[in-house]
């Protein structure tokens, strides 16, 4: 997979010349996790490099206000579109509109659905689900476990439970393993989260043994709610994004893991897509996926798994985040050595 990146990227380096003058609308879901931040930064970057411009709009989680924001960059006359849905079944209705007007459309890590959509990037969501679970059942083959998933509007999160129950059902058919709850936090807010566990710790009188946290926001959000219980780091909790915080977390011994996607390469991988779409380029796709309208060409990247014995090899080496900003709740005597 990394060849084939790199192959796109070097097809890309050719055409920097003719790339001048591209208009590219970035549509984002909302710039309220700091994992979205780092996506659009880096998009950006790579897109100028190249000799792009690019439009970016967010709708902090607005239905409306994202189809509007949208049609307003159609009207501006952008010459490729790359969206990040906040709702991919609403936002899949601007596929058409785009298209119309000559405009190609590209899902950015969640699936525009239901429609024509020309390209889809992101990680293997269903390969997410499965480390996150793998890792918790490896830790705790047995006992309750709570299903805290994402937003409900987010195709993605149907995506990661997938992932998820391919790794759990056949504990929980034998026995083993009894899911206690299952509720999803809308919009992958850390305070739905929080909300949540704090009912389902009331509901099964303290006894969770693990919460199947989809993304960070909500295992920060489940981990508050364990403080209060004095259960933190007690109970196993999963992750997904490496946010800072959560890495920190984790070496703290409070979050037990998180699926670290690094995002220079989604990002990195959707701005040469787009810039490769405007100019007539061939675009590389490694795989599919079904939206419910047709089999959308896809560039499927890959998830690492991390806890704390791999920090170090996989998102510090990455520079994803510095040692000194994950560590700083560490006393410095323990921080691990980098080769």
């Amino acid at each position: 997979m990394k060849r084939l990146f790199l192959v796109t990227l070097i097809v890309l380096m050719i055409i920097v010349g003719i790339s001048k003058g591209i208009l590219i609308g970035l549509s984002m879901d909302n710039l309220r996790l700091e994992r979205w931040q780092k996506d659009r930064d880096i998009f950006v970057s790579v897109a100028k490099k190249l000799g792009a411009k690019v439009l970016v709009q967010s709708a902090n989680g607005d239905d409306s206000l994202q189809l509007s924001q949208v049609e307003n960059m159609i009207a501006r006359g952008v010459d490729v579109l790359v969206v990040l849905p906040h709702n991919g079944k609403v936002m899949g209705s601007i596929v058409k509109e785009a298209h119309e007007n000559g405009i190609p459309v590209i899902a950015y890590d969640r699936l525009l659905m239901d429609c024509d959509v020309d390209y889809y990037v992101t990680f293997d969501p269903i390969k997410v689900g499965e480390y996150q679970a793998k890792y918790l059942i490896e830790k705790k083959p047995e006992g309750n476990y709570f299903l805290l998933g994402g937003s409900p509007t987010d195709n993605n999160a149907y995506l990661f439970r997938k992932g998820q129950m391919k790794v759990l059902q056949p504990y929980i058919d034998s026995g083993k393993i009894k899911i206690v709850g299952d509720q999803w936090a809308k919009d992958w807010l850390p305070q739905e989260a929080l909300k949540i566990i704090e009912n389902a710790l009331t509901a099964t009188k303290n006894k969770i043994d693990a919460i199947v946290a989809s993304n960070d926001s909500t295992a920060g959000g489940a981990i508050e709610a364990l403080k209060e219980q004095g259960l933190a780091g007690k109970v196993l909790v999963s992750g997904q994004d490496a946010d800072l915080a959560a890495c920190q977390r984790i070496v703290e011994g409070l979050q037990t893991m998180t699926v670290y996607k690094p995002i220079d390469s989604i990002a990195t991988q959707a701005a040469l897509m787009a810039i490769s779409v405007a100019n007539n380029i061939k675009v590389i796709t490694n795989g599919k996926v079904n939206n419910n309208y047709k089999d959308v060409p896809t560039f499927f990247l890959e998830p690492i798994p991390v806890d704390k014995n791999n920090m170090v090899e996989t998102v510090i080496k990455d520079g994803f985040h510095s040692i000194e900003e994950v560590y700083k709740n560490i006393p410095k005597s323990k921080w691990p050595k980098i080769k």
